[in-house]
């Protein structure tokens, strides 16, 4: 009984009945926030301090990020607290899947954007401009993933109890 009122306080946080749960989304923005800070961080160390090209130190900065995105968003944002090895395989598996969409885009927006001409340096660092246009799409887009994907099956089992 505990279990089912604790459960449906955690959907009821998930915004089931169409609103936006501005703790979650202030969360999401802050988490988001510094899940970039990691993601431009790790990047800058790669490209600047260790010499390494575009490519591989956004695709290393990027790896970083999900792994930091993924421990924040669940316990801090979400609130998903199960430890069930099915249901973390379950959110890894979508979590993973919807960061390598976004990925994609990041992998492919950066250099694109640089060839184009946002190659200008930023915080000293070369294409730096066009990895931050490129990481506030994608900031948007991994909480509609988050938000729409990989937590609505709580808001189906919660709908179902009502």
């Amino acid at each position: 009984m505990r279990e089912e009122k604790q459960e449906a306080a955690d959907n009821g946080r998930q915004g089931i009945s169409g609103r936006m749960d501005l703790g979650e989304v202030i969360r999401y923005l802050v988490m988001g926030g510094l899940t970039t800070v990691v993601s431009w961080g790790t990047y800058a160390l790669f490209a600047k301090n260790l010499g390494m090209g575009i490519t591989a130190s956004n695709i290393l900065s990027w790896v970083c990020a999900v792994i930091f995105a993924y421990l924040t968003n669940k316990v801090w944002v979400f609130h998903s607290y199960s430890w069930k090895i099915g249901f973390i395989l379950r959110e890894v598996a979508l979590f993973i899947s919807a960061r390598l969409m976004t990925g994609v885009i990041e992998m492919a927006g950066v250099p694109l954007l640089v060839k184009a001409g946002l190659n200008q340096k930023l915080f000293g660092v070369k294409g730096m401009l066009a990895k931050v246009a490129v990481s506030i799409l994608v900031v948007i887009l991994n909480y509609v993933f988050s938000k729409l994907i990989i937590f609505r099956k709580k808001e189906k089992q919660a709908a179902g109890k009502a």
